[in-house]
């Protein structure tokens, strides 16, 4: 592990309810970047730019829960309603086996390490995004709008200090999935200043621009012309102002100006930079261009970026009639081995190229990559009619008592499995994990002091996590 500076300052303090224009902007971000200097101006004071060996994570989400039995956690020797279609392959690392569909992982498996025995307790969607997300438990075991903030925001209220020209806590969804709610991505009592800057649509697509980080050609043309005019307005208000608040607005508008406009900030998003043998290797299609971007923006300096992995059915893979959107594999959703067999060779190629890139950058000591979904299917395979085929077919239901998950990078110890479920795939048989502990490692990476309070609305110091230890194997 890098030395890393820790954040355990004794509390952090939320500023309080915001306002409804906050909450607008800081969800929207305005059109032709005007929201921005709104949303900056939302943040805590801004520090120095911090060094290139600050700390990052990537975490990829898969919404919908991705089966533990078909990808990382097989069981050949299994009944045959519960062993599924697939066979393991092995990788270069001996006795850690992945799917046959996923050969990319074979050949890299020495840079990331498997976790095959985290578990919890809340089978349903919403609860499930809130508990693993959140690491607490949900006061509610359904709905998607957290009463805890997620981590990224609670990394993205440790660092605010951070200014590195670009946004410090970014995600990227499908175009009509960018609601903070749609995952549970919300900061609950924390406020929407720490939601993450959402970059929505498909990265693959020749047209795909961050509408949040663009200027209208218009604007782009008045933008001197606006500048000079309030300049001169602000000189005279500056004279009368005694309070200081005139220098803060003044810090926040250079703040979105910058973002607007530096080279840092677009170059970050600009993925016509990567030549084309890197796009092809992340592939063409949103999941690999999302994981790419992912890439560029831990290495320009973000902290936190989370990229959904959730729909394969688009950048021009044609609809299976039995798949599905997202990873819910349910019998009445899809035939879990053809969307599988579909899906799997996109999400094989996404993650071990980014896997890849970040040794090969030399990135691999300072970003953690973590690959998880809410939860597991249900290890005994069920057989129901579809609802777009009309015919009965295979799938797999909600099952957080089992679920497996890829880690790389982070300075930690790879190329391992740790914990193991019994030989149905049912729950954990060695090394029992919670989210939490998966949490805490993550903590730990950055230099946050998970045994740290935050203080909530009502002034009660909230822990980061109520607990959870860091997975000892990894460190």
């Amino acid at each position: 592990m890098t030395a890393q500076t820790s954040y355990s300052g004794n509390n952090f303090r939320c500023g309080g309810p915001v306002s409804r224009r906050a909450f607008l902007q800081a969800g929207a971000l305005g059109i032709g970047g005007f929201g921005l200097t709104d949303f900056l101006r939302l943040k805590a004071e801004a520090g120095q730019t911090v060094g290139p060996d600050h700390p990052a994570v990537i975490f990829v989400w898969l919404p919908g829960g991705p089966p533990h039995m078909e990808m990382y956690d097989l069981k050949p020797e299994a009944p045959s309603d519960y062993r599924g279609e697939y066979w393991p392959i092995n990788t270069n690392v001996p006795g850690l086996d992945v799917c046959e569909h996923m050969p990319m992982h074979a050949q890299c498996a020495d840079r990331y390490t498997i976790i095959r025995s985290i578990s919890h307790e809340f089978a349903d969607h919403g609860g499930g995004h809130k508990r693993f997300l959140t690491g607490r438990k949900p006061k509610t075991p359904t709905g998607f709008v957290n009463d805890a903030p997620m981590i990224g925001s609670i990394v993205a209220k440790a660092f605010e200090h951070r200014n590195v020209g670009l946004p410090n806590y970014v995600s990227g969804t499908n175009a009509g999935r960018a609601g903070v709610d749609t995952y549970s991505f919300g900061a609950a009592y924390l406020g929407s200043t720490y939601v993450p800057f959402n970059v929505p649509g498909d990265p693959s697509e020749e047209k795909f621009e961050i509408k949040n980080l663009s200027l209208d050609k218009r604007i782009a043309d008045r933008l001197d012309d606006r500048n000079m005019l309030l300049n001169d307005i602000d000189a005279i208000r500056r004279e009368v102002d005694n309070s200081g608040m005139m220098t803060s607005m003044d810090r926040f508008n250079e703040q979105a100006v910058n973002m607007l406009t530096s080279p840092k900030a677009r170059d970050a998003f600009d993925l016509t930079r990567e030549d084309d043998a890197t796009r092809d290797r992340y592939g063409h299609h949103a999941w690999g261009q999302r994981a790419l971007m992912a890439r560029r923006l831990v290495e320009a300096g973000c902290t936190f970026v989370t990229m959904v992995m959730e729909n394969p059915y688009q950048s021009g893979v044609e609809w299976l009639k039995n798949g599905t959107y997202n990873w819910d594999s349910h019998a009445v959703n899809c035939h879990l081995f053809d969307d599988t067999k579909l899906r799997l060779p996109i999400y094989d190629r996404a993650v071990t190229a980014l896997v890849e890139d970040l040794y090969a950058r030399g990135l691999d000591q300072r970003v953690l990559l973590v690959v998880t979904g809410e939860f597991g299917r249900t290890p005994r395979i069920s057989h129901r009619k579809g609802t777009k085929t009309g015919v009965e077919q295979p799938g797999r239901d909600h099952w957080p008592g089992a679920m497996s998950m890829l880690v790389s990078g982070g300075g930690l110890k790879m190329g391992q499995v740790i914990g193991s479920t019994n030989s149905k795939g049912e729950h954990p048989q060695d090394r029992p994990l919670s989210p939490n502990d998966l949490w805490a490692t993550v903590y730990r990476h950055l230099g946050i002091d998970y045994n740290a309070s935050i203080i909530d609305y009502t002034g009660r110091p909230m822990p980061i996590l109520p607990d959870g230890q860091p997975i000892s194997e990894l460190l």
